[in-house]
C-alpha cells in the first residue's frame, strides 16, 4: 500500500474489509473533479466514514493512478481499482492485479500490437503513448468516429468505447468498467442497495447499468446524460465533480454533513456499564457542560459542533479532569460503545486499544504531565517508551480531529491530554483556529521546564491560535512560557461557573437529614489524588484532636472520594496512605458510635452529595494546586439556596480562590500547621459571622453560567486577529 493510502486511513489503522457501502467513482472529471475545496470535504467524509469502501473505476493505467496517490494529498485511498477503462482490477491494499477476475474481463483480447496494426489505415486515429494494459486507447475527433471504425474493431472481437469527444478506446470484448465492478460486486457479494457509482463521461456508461445507486455529476457531458434513461436510483447532481459525489453521500444518508466547530477532549463524556452508557449525575463540570451544549436536546445552544474523543477498544479506559472539570461522581473512562450515545450527542469516537491508553493515559498523562500541572516537579516520572504512546494517541488525535473539521472551522481542545495536537493540526490544516482550554492550573515556567518534553510541548502549544485559563495567573504562566517563541497564540481568561439554578432548585427539594451527633460536620468531597492533599488534611485532623480535647466525641471529617481510574501508581499509593492514616486516626481517637474520620470511597448520586453539602458545617478545600473547584461552588449555592451558613475553607493555591479572595477562610496546604489552625478558626465562628461569610462568598460566584461560558470560548477561538 502506497504512504498515501497509509496517511489516509489514519495511523495504525488498516484498510478496512468490503462492506456493505461502496463508492465507485471515475477519477478524472468526478473524484478529482471540482474545486480544492469540495475535494477536500469529500476526503474529510470518507475518512470519517472508514466503512464505505473505495472504488476508482478509471481510463488511468496502474502507474498512472499510483502516481495520483502520491502526488495528491486530496486523493482518498481506495480499497479496489479498475483501471484501463475496466480491463484490469487491482487489489490497492497490495497493488496486485486480481488474475481471477481479469481474465474474464480480458478474454479473447488480442493484444495491442494486433489491434494498432489492424486500425493503421484509419489516419484520425492518434494513439495514446502512456502506459495500458488490456486495451489500446487513441485520440480521435467526432467526425472520426466512422462506422467503418467500428466495424474493424468488431472484427476483432473487440468493443470499443468513446467519451468527451475525443477518446477512443478498444477494449475485450468482455471489458468495461461496469462489467469489472459487476465481477467485484459478485466476489464480495456487496448488495446494489450499498453501491453507489459516480461518474461523468460516457465510459462511465456502463457502470449505471450495475442498477445501483448513482450519481451524475453536474459537470458531465451531455451525451451521457442524454444516453442515461431517467431513474429514481440516479441522482443528477447541479455540483461538479466532489461536491456532487459528497451531496449524493448527504442524500443517502451514508455521511453527515460536516460542522463549522469540532470539540476535541481526551474521553467521552459517558461510562460504558452494564450495556448502557452512563452519564454524570451532576450538571457541573466540562463533561456535562459540553453534553449540554452539543446534545441533540439542547435545540437553542446554536454551537454546531461534533465531540471528538477517545475510547479504549475494550472497557475501561479514560481518566480524569482537572481543576474545573473535576466531579464527584468519579466517572471512569470510555469502553466500548455498542449502543447510541444518550441525547442525540453528536460523538466522533477514536478506538485505541487498552495498552496503547494505559502508557498514554496512566503513564504519560499521569506520571510524567500531572506532576508539573499541579507544581510537584519532583515527583515527574519520565519513560520514554510511554512518551511514545502520549505521541501516537496525540498523532491519531490530530488526524481524528482533521478528519471531522470543515475548511477554515474551529477546533476546541481542552487539557494538556492533548498538547502535541496543536502542533499537529497545523502543520496539516493550517485553515482551522485551534484553541486549548486548560482546566488545570497552568505551571510556572520553571516548573513546566522540569518537563524533559518541555521543548517539544512548547512547540506545540505555540502553534494555538488561542489558549484559555480558569485564571490570569495561569494565562500569565503561558505566556511567559512562550516568551521569545515565533508565535505566541493569544490568551482568554474564562472561569467556569456552574448551574447555580439546578443546583439551587436541587438544595431547596431536599429534605434534611437528621445528625448523627450534635457536633460540627467537615465536609471534603473530591476525586482521589494526592493534589487534593487528602493525606495532609488526616494529619491535621489528628493533630486538632490532640490540641482540642473538647472536640474529640463530636467533630466529624466525613471524606466523600471516589477512586480514580486503575492503574495510576501514584495515587494507588496515595490510597494506600490515606487508608493507613484514617485506620489510625479513627484507632486512636474513635469510640463506640463515633468515629473522627467518615470515609466513602465511592461515588455518588449527585442528589446524596446535595445532602452532605447541606448536613456540613464546614467544607473543606485544600488542593495544592487546582482550578475552580466546582465542589465548592456548589457547596456555597446549596447553603445559601437552603437558608444555610456554612464556612468554607480555601485552599490559597486554588484558581477559584483568586475570584473569592479574602470572603473566604484561606489555607496553605504546604504548612501543616496552617491547616489546623484555619480549620480550628472554622469550627469556632459565630453564626452571624458565618452567615455573613457566606453571603460574602455567594456574591462573589460571578463565574459565566456553563452555557455562556461555552459560547464565549468557541467565539474568542474563532476570532481571527485584525491587521496591525
Amino acid at each position: 500500500m502506497n504512504d498515501h493510502a497509509r496517511r489516509a486511513r489514519g495511523p495504525g489503522r488498516k484498510l478496512p474489509p468490503a462492506g456493505e457501502r461502496v463508492l465507485v467513482t471515475d477519477l478524472d472529471g468526478t473524484l478529482l473533479g471540482g474545486d480544492r475545496e469540495s475535494r477536500l470535504r469529500l476526503l474529510r467524509a470518507l475518512e470519517r466514514h472508514p466503512e464505505i469502501t473505495v472504488v476508482f473505476a478509471t481510463g488511468r493505467s496502474l502507474s498512472s493512478v499510483r502516481t495520483l496517490l502520491r502526488e495528491d494529498p486530496l486523493l482518498p485511498a481506495p480499497r479496489w481499482i479498475v483501471a484501463d477503462v475496466g480491463a484490469s482490477v487491482i487489489d490497492a491494499a497490495d497493488m496486485s492485479h486480481v488474475d481471477a477476475l481479469e481474465r474474464p474481463l480480458r478474454s479473447g483480447w488480442p493484444g495491442d500490437e494486433q489491434v494498432r496494426e489492424a486500425l493503421r489505415g484509419f489516419s484520425r486515429l492518434a494513439y495514446q503513448k502512456v502506459a495500458q494494459e488490456g486495451r489500446c486507447s487513441f485520440y480521435l475527433a467526432p467526425d472520426g468516429l466512422t462506422d467503418a471504425l467500428t466495424s474493424a474493431v468488431a472484427s476483432l472481437g473487440c468493443s470499443w468505447s468513446y467519451s468527451e469527444g475525443r477518446y477512443f478506446d478498444v477494449l475485450p470484448a468482455g471489458a468495461g468498467k461496469g462489467p469489472a465492478v459487476r465481477e467485484l460486486v459478485r466476489k464480495h457479494q456487496w448488495p446494489l442497495s450499498g453501491v453507489l457509482v459516480a461518474g461523468d463521461s460516457l465510459n462511465d456508461l456502463s457502470l449505471f447499468d450495475l442498477r445501483s445507486h448513482g450519481v451524475v455529476v453536474g459537470n458531465a457531458e451531455a451525451a451521457l446524460r442524454e444516453r442515461l434513461p431517467e431513474d429514481p436510483l440516479i441522482q443528477r447532481s447541479r455540483l461538479a465533480g466532489a461536491a456532487g459525489i459528497l451531496s449524493a453521500l448527504h442524500h443517502l444518508g451514508w455521511v453527515e454533513p460536516v460542522v463549522p466547530v469540532v470539540v476535541g477532549y481526551h474521553r467521552a463524556p459517558a461510562r460504558w456499564s452494564g450495556g448502557r452508557w452512563e452519564q454524570p449525575s451532576s450538571p457541573n463540570g466540562i463533561l456535562p457542560t459540553l453534553t449540554s451544549v452539543l446534545g441533540g436536546g439542547n435545540k437553542d445552544s446554536g454551537l454546531d459542533a461534533v465531540w471528538a474523543a477517545v475510547v479504549t477498544t475494550e472497557g475501561g479506559g479514560g481518566g480524569e479532569g482537572g481543576g474545573g472539570a473535576e466531579r464527584a461522581d468519579g466517572l471512569g473512562g470510555p469502553g466500548t460503545w455498542p449502543a447510541p450515545f444518550p441525547g442525540g450527542l453528536p460523538m466522533a469516537l477514536l478506538p485505541v486499544p487498552p495498552s496503547l491508553w494505559s502508557g498514554y493515559f496512566h503513564r504519560a498523562c499521569k506520571e510524567t504531565l500531572w506532576p508539573a500541572l499541579m507544581s510537584q516537579p519532583h515527583l515527574i516520572r519520565h519513560d520514554p517508551a510511554h512518551w511514545a504512546d502520549y505521541e501516537q494517541v496525540n498523532e491519531a488525535f490530530a488526524h481524528h480531529v482533521s478528519a471531522h473539521a470543515s475548511p477554515g472551522g474551529t477546533v476546541w481542545l481542552h487539557d494538556y491530554n492533548l498538547w502535541l495536537v496543536p502542533g499537529l493540526l497545523k502543520r496539516s490544516r493550517p485553515d482551522l483556529a485551534v484553541g486549548l482550554f486548560h482546566h488545570t492550573p497552568f505551571p510556572p515556567p520553571e516548573v513546566f521546564q522540569a518537563l524533559p518534553v518541555a521543548e517539544q510541548l512548547r512547540a506545540s502549544l505555540a502553534r494555538l491560535d488561542w489558549a484559555g485559563f480558569h485564571t490570569a495567573a495561569f494565562a500569565h504562566h503561558f505566556r511567559r512560557l512562550l516568551h521569545g517563541a515565533d508565535t505566541v497564540p493569544r490568551t482568554g481568561v474564562h472561569p467556569l461557573g456552574i448551574d447555580r439554578a439546578a443546583v439551587a432548585a436541587l438544595a431547596r427539594s431536599r429534605t434534611p437529614q437528621a445528625a448523627a451527633t450534635d457536633g460540627p460536620l467537615v465536609l471534603s468531597v473530591e476525586r482521589l489524588d494526592y493534589a487534593k492533599a487528602p493525606v495532609q488534611k488526616i494529619r491535621a485532623l489528628a493533630t486538632l484532636l490532640d490540641l482540642r480535647p473538647e472536640l474529640r466525641g463530636r467533630l466529624r471529617f466525613r471524606l466523600v472520594c471516589p477512586p480514580p481510574e486503575p492503574g495510576v501508581r501514584a495515587y494507588e499509593t496515595t490510597r494506600a496512605e490515606l487508608e493507613q492514616a484514617i485506620t489510625a486516626l479513627n484507632a486512636r481517637w474513635g469510640s463506640g458510635a463515633w468515629q473522627p474520620v467518615e470515609y466513602i470511597p465511592r461515588s455518588l448520586p449527585f442528589a446524596e452529595v446535595m445532602d452532605h453539602y447541606l448536613a456540613a458545617d464546614v467544607f473543606w478545600v485544600t488542593s495544592l494546586a487546582d482550578g475552580m473547584n466546582l465542589t465548592a461552588q456548589e457547596f456555597l449555592t446549596a447553603q445559601a439556596a437552603s437558608g444555610r451558613a456554612g464556612v468554607l475553607v480555601l485552599s490559597r493555591y486554588a484558581g477559584i480562590a483568586e475570584r473569592l479572595g479574602d470572603a473566604a477562610l484561606l489555607t496553605d496546604p504546604s504548612h501543616p500547621q496552617d491547616l489546623v489552625d484555619v480549620l480550628h478558626t472554622a469550627l469556632t465562628m459565630s453564626p452571624s459571622r458565618r452567615r455573613a461569610h457566606t453571603a460574602r462568598l455567594v456574591q462573589r460566584l460571578d463565574a459565566a453560567a456553563p452555557l455562556d461560558w461555552a459560547h464565549a470560548v468557541v467565539a474568542a477561538i474563532g476570532e481571527r486577529p485584525g491587521p496591525l
